[in-house]
């Protein structure tokens, strides 16, 4: 799937989060419901925050972490990439992208 459909099946599957915004970062997009980021868009992939306590139902499915090079270093984040079975139904995805604006929200 291209980038720019990605982003648009994205945005249409989330619809019902209101305050859904996107913005232009590193090559991709943030996710961001209100000022509380929590998801990327990168090259075709759904990445969304993740804690020790929801990062499991990633791993367990096979998920990658987002991951980034700075300099030398690789960097990984606490962003897993959503798994597909998710990404297409979109009472899942909602719930999953809930959890993860949750814990953006427990920072505050």
């Amino acid at each position: 799937m291209a980038d720019e459909s990605f982003k648009e099946f994205v945005m249409d599957q989330l619809v019902a989060l209101p305050g859904l915004r996107l913005r232009a970062m590193f090559g991709g997009h943030g996710l961001y419901q209100g000022d509380r980021f929590f998801g990327i868009l990168m090259e075709g992939r759904l990445y969304f925050k993740t804690n020790a306590k929801s990062r499991p139902d990633y791993v367990k499915r096979g998920m990658s972490p987002f991951i980034y090079k700075k300099g030398r270093q690789i960097v990984s984040l606490n962003y897993f990439e959503v798994p597909p079975d998710v990404l297409e139904n979109r009472d899942a995805l909602v719930a999953w992208a809930e959890r993860a604006i949750q814990l953006r929200a427990a920072k505050k």
